[in-house]
Protein backbone atom coordinates (compact mmCIF):
# COMPACT_ATOMS: atom_id res chain seq x y z
CA UNK A 1 0.00 0.00 0.00
CA UNK A 2 1.31 3.51 -0.90
CA UNK A 3 1.37 6.39 1.55
CA UNK A 4 -0.97 8.26 -1.11
CA UNK A 5 -3.57 6.22 -1.22
CA UNK A 6 -3.45 5.84 2.31
CA UNK A 7 -3.83 9.52 2.51
CA UNK A 8 -6.56 9.49 0.30
CA UNK A 9 -8.74 7.29 1.93
CA UNK A 10 -8.26 8.48 5.59
CA UNK A 11 -9.17 12.19 4.01
CA UNK A 12 -12.21 10.27 2.25
CA UNK A 13 -13.28 9.43 5.58
CA UNK A 14 -12.39 12.69 7.43
CA UNK A 15 -14.90 14.13 5.24
CA UNK A 16 -17.44 11.47 5.16
CA UNK A 17 -17.24 12.10 9.17
CA UNK A 18 -17.92 15.84 7.95
CA UNK A 19 -21.04 14.74 5.74
CA UNK A 20 -22.75 12.92 8.77
CA UNK A 21 -21.86 16.08 10.94
CA UNK A 22 -22.72 18.63 8.28
CA UNK A 23 -25.91 16.86 7.70
CA UNK A 24 -27.15 16.56 11.59
CA UNK A 25 -26.39 20.47 11.96
CA UNK A 26 -29.01 20.97 9.22
CA UNK A 27 -26.75 22.94 6.77
CA UNK A 28 -27.93 23.69 3.46
CA UNK A 29 -27.65 20.66 0.98
CA UNK A 30 -25.78 22.33 -1.52
CA UNK A 31 -22.62 22.47 1.16
CA UNK A 32 -23.21 18.66 1.98
CA UNK A 33 -23.25 17.44 -1.33
CA UNK A 34 -20.05 18.97 -2.40
CA UNK A 35 -18.00 17.32 0.90
CA UNK A 36 -20.29 14.35 -0.18
CA UNK A 37 -18.81 14.44 -3.58
CA UNK A 38 -15.51 14.71 -2.48
CA UNK A 39 -15.57 12.65 -0.18
CA UNK A 40 -16.59 9.81 -2.29
CA UNK A 41 -13.67 11.02 -4.99
CA UNK A 42 -11.15 10.78 -2.19
CA UNK A 43 -12.23 6.92 -1.55
CA UNK A 44 -12.34 6.42 -5.20
CA UNK A 45 -8.69 7.57 -5.58
CA UNK A 46 -7.15 5.95 -2.62
CA UNK A 47 -9.08 2.57 -3.66
CA UNK A 48 -7.55 2.76 -7.70
CA UNK A 49 -4.16 3.87 -5.88
CA UNK A 50 -4.35 -0.14 -3.87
Amino acid sequence: MSKSAIALIFVGLFLTGGVISFWKQKLPKGVVAVLAIGAVLCLAAGAMRL
